[in-house]
C-alpha cells in the first residue's frame, strides 16, 4: 500500500497549532490544579482530541493515518492459533525452560565442585 503525500504550505501552521493545543493542555492543567481531577483529565482529552485531529491534517498525519489502516488491515490476516495450540506451545516452552535450567545448574555445580577441588 503506498500513501502519495503532498506536503501542504499550512503544515507548518497546523504543527504550530498542534503545538499550541499542547502546550495549553500542559500549563492548563497545573493552572487549573485545585481543579478536579476528573476535569483535568477531560480537559486533556479534548484538547488532545483536537491536537490529535489537526495533526491527521498534515501530510504525515495522512501517512501516519494510512499506516494505521494498512496495519490494521494486516492484523486481520494473521490466522491465530487456537487455545489447543496455543497451551501446547507454552508447555514444549516451559518443557525447554526447565531442561536447560537443569543442564546449567548441573553445569554450574560441576564447575564449582571442579574449582573447589582447584583451590582445596
Amino acid at each position: 500500500m503506498s500513501v502519495e503525500t503532498t506536503t501542504s504550505r499550512f503544515d507548518g501552521v497546523k504543527w504550530l497549532i498542534v503545538f499550541v493545543l499542547v502546550a495549553v493542555a500542559v500549563v492548563g492543567n497545573s493552572y487549573f490544579s485545585d481543579q478536579s481531577l476528573l476535569y483535568r483529565v477531560l480537559g486533556i482529552v479534548a484538547i488532545a482530541a483536537l491536537a490529535g485531529l489537526v495533526a491527521l491534517q498534515t501530510a504525515k498525519g495522512a501517512a501516519f493515518w494510512a499506516l494505521v489502516k494498512g496495519a490494521r488491515m494486516e492484523i486481520r490476516k494473521v490466522v491465530w492459533p487456537t487455545r489447543q495450540e496455543t497451551v501446547q506451545t507454552t508447555m514444549i516452552v516451559v518443557a525447554f525452560v526447565l531442561l536447560v535450567a537443569l543442564i546449567l545448574w548441573g553445569l554450574d555445580s560441576f564447575l564449582g565442585w571442579l574449582v573447589s577441588l582447584a583451590i582445596a
